[in-house]
C-alpha cells in the first residue's frame, strides 16, 4: 500500500487505523486521536470516523463473510480492509448513499495502489449493490452461525455457551457490538449530581442520573471530557461496572487502603472520594506512566489522600510490612472481555491459552494482598471480564488456599439487584454497561495461610 494518504479524508484515516490494527497490532483507541490529528480530521467529521473505525472492527467476521461469494483472486491486505470499510457502510450506516461509498473507495483503490486494484475494488462492491449479502441461514452449525453473526471468534462463544448457556452467549456477542453508553461519575467532594446535571446542561450536553449508581450520570450531546465540569474536577469518566468496587470496599473515613492495581485511576480517586478528606489510599502500578496518569487525574480532582506508586504489587509486603491496610482492591489483569464494547480489537486478540496465564498472576496477587491486609480488612478482587476461569475460578482458588479468608456479601448501591448475593458477575447486556466481576473478603485472623 502506498503512503499516499489523503488528508482531511475520514475514510482513508479509517484505512490507515484498521490496517495497523490488523497488521502491526495497533491498538484502535490509541490510533484514533493521533489519527484524528494527523490527518486534520474536522470536528464534525471526527464521530464519523470513529463510528467507521469501531463499526467495521466490531462486524469484521460479518463482513467477510459477506464479501467472501464476490473475492475471486488473492488480495493484498489492505484492499481486503478498504472493502470491509466500504460494506461496513454500506450495511450498517443508511445515511452515506451506495454510489458515494464506492466511489470513495475507487478513489483511495487508486491513490493507494493502481487503476487494477480500483477495478477490482469497484467490481465487487457493486456486484454486492446488484445482488446483496448472503443470510446467515446458510450455517448449519449453532456456534459457527452466532460467531460470525455477531463477529466473535468460534472458541469465544463455544467458551461462553458452555459457561453461560448458548442463548446468553449470543446476546452478550450481540451487546458487544452495540455503542458504549457514555458515562460519568460525578465528584461528590465538589458537587452533587444535581449540580453536575446544570453544569453539563449549559455546556449543551444532556445528562441523567444512573438507575445502578447515585454518583452516576448518563451523557449524551457531546464529549464530557472537553467540558468545564470535566477541567475543573467536578466529574470524571468512568463506566457504571467500575464504580462497583468502591461501595464493595465498604470504605469509611480515615481508613488506610491499598489499590494494588491502580491505573489509570478511576477506582483510585473513588475510594478517595469515599474517605471524604480523611484517611489514606496508596495508588500502585507497574508502569511509571501510568502512574503518571492516576496523579494527573487525583490532581485535577483536588484528591489530597492519594498517594502514588511504582511498584509490582506481587512483591509489596516485603515493601511495605504485613497487616498495613484496612482495605485492598485487587482489580486484577484480565483478559478483558468484558470491555469489548470499548476496544473491539480485543475479541480478536486474545486466545484460549490466555486465561492461564493470567489466572497465574491474578492469583499471586491475591496471595500478597492477604499478607498486606489487617485481621478484620476487607479484600475485594475486582476484574472487566466475563470469563468464570479468571473470576469465579480464580476467588474460588484463592479461597481453597486462604482459610483465614472468608467470602462476605457485596455490599452493593440499594438499586443494585445482585446487592449480598456471593459473587457478582455483571454481564454487558445486564444494564448496558461493561462486564465486570466483584467478589468480596473478610480476614478472620492475623495468621498468613502457608504456601
Amino acid at each position: 500500500m502506498k503512503n499516499k494518504k489523503i488528508h482531511g479524508n475520514v475514510r482513508d484515516a479509517a484505512l490507515s487505523i484498521l490496517y495497523a490494527v490488523e497488521n502491526k497490532q495497533a491498538y484502535s483507541n490509541l490510533l484514533l486521536n493521533t489519527t484524528m490529528d494527523s490527518y486534520g480530521i474536522s470536528a464534525k467529521n471526527k464521530g464519523l470516523l470513529t463510528e467507521i473505525t469501531y463499526g467495521t472492527l466490531q462486524h469484521q467476521m460479518t463482513l467477510d463473510y459477506y464479501l467472501e461469494p464476490y473475492i475471486k483472486s488473492k488480495l493484498d491486505p489492505w484492499v481486503r480492509t478498504l472493502l470491509r470499510l466500504s460494506l461496513y457502510q454500506i450495511v450498517y450506516l443508511d445515511r452515506i448513499p451506495f454510489h458515494a461509498v464506492i466511489n470513495e473507495a475507487v478513489e483511495i483503490a487508486k491513490r493507494r495502489g493502481h487503476g487494477g486494484i480500483a477495478s477490482v475494488v469497484n467490481g465487487i462492491l457493486r456486484s454486492v449493490q446488484r445482488t446483496g449479502v448472503r443470510s446467515f441461514n446458510e450455517i448449519a452449525d449453532p456456534i459457527e452461525k452466532i460467531s460470525i453473526e455477531t463477529s466473535h471468534p468460534a472458541w469465544m462463544i463455544k467458551r461462553w455457551s458452555e459457561q453461560f448457556g448458548m442463548q446468553k452467549a449470543r446476546e452478550m456477542a450481540l451487546e458487544n457490538n452495540k455503542a458504549p453508553l457514555q458515562t460519568v461519575r460525578v465528584n461528590t467532594v465538589q458537587a452533587t449530581p444535581e449540580q453536575v446535571i446544570e453544569m453539563l446542561e449549559s455546556e449543551g450536553l444532556t445528562a441523567e442520573p444512573s438507575k445502578i449508581i447515585p454518583e452516576c450520570l448518563v451523557v449524551t450531546g457531546g464529549q464530557p471530557v472537553r467540558t468545564q465540569a470535566f477541567e475543573k474536577g467536578f466529574i470524571t469518566i468512568q463506566d457504571e461496572s467500575s464504580m462497583l468496587p468502591a461501595y464493595a470496599l465498604q470504605v469509611e473515613p480515615g481508613m488506610t487502603v491499598l489499590d494494588m492495581c491502580a491505573a489509570p485511576g478511576g477506582k483510585t480517586t473513588h475510594i478517595a472520594e469515599k474517605l471524604e478528606g480523611h484517611g489514606a489510599v496508596l495508588a500502585m502500578d507497574l508502569h511509571a506512566h501510568k502512574v503518571k496518569l492516576i496523579e494527573e487525574t487525583a490532581k485535577r480532582l483536588g484528591h489530597q489522600t492519594i498517594e502514588t506508586t511504582v511498584g509490582d504489587g506481587r512483591e509489596s509486603s516485603e515493601r511495605f510490612g504485613e497487616e498495613k491496610f484496612d482495605r485492598i482492591l485487587v482489580d486484577a489483569p484480565c483478559s478483558g472481555l468484558g470491555v469489548i464494547k470499548r476496544k473491539p480489537d480485543i475479541k480478536y486478540t486474545k486466545t484460549p491459552d490466555d486465561f492461564g496465564r493470567l489466572q497465574t498472576i491474578q492469583l499471586a496477587l491475591l496471595d500478597e494482598a492477604v499478607k498486606l491486609l489487617k485481621p478484620g480488612g476487607i479484600l475485594v478482587y475486582s476484574t472487566c471480564t466475563v470469563d468464570t476461569e479468571e473470576n469465579r475460578g480464580t476467588a474460588e482458588k484463592f479461597m481453597n488456599t486462604h482459610p483465614q479468608m472468608e467470602q462476605i456479601p457485596a455490599e452493593l448501591p440499594a438499586a443494585f439487584k445482585s446487592k449480598g448475593k456471593g459473587f457478582v458477575q455483571v454481564f454487558p447486556q445486564d444494564f448496558g454497561s461493561d462486564g465486570f466481576f466483584i467478589a468480596s473478603f473478610r480476614k478472620t485472623d492475623g495468621q498468613v495461610a502457608e504456601s
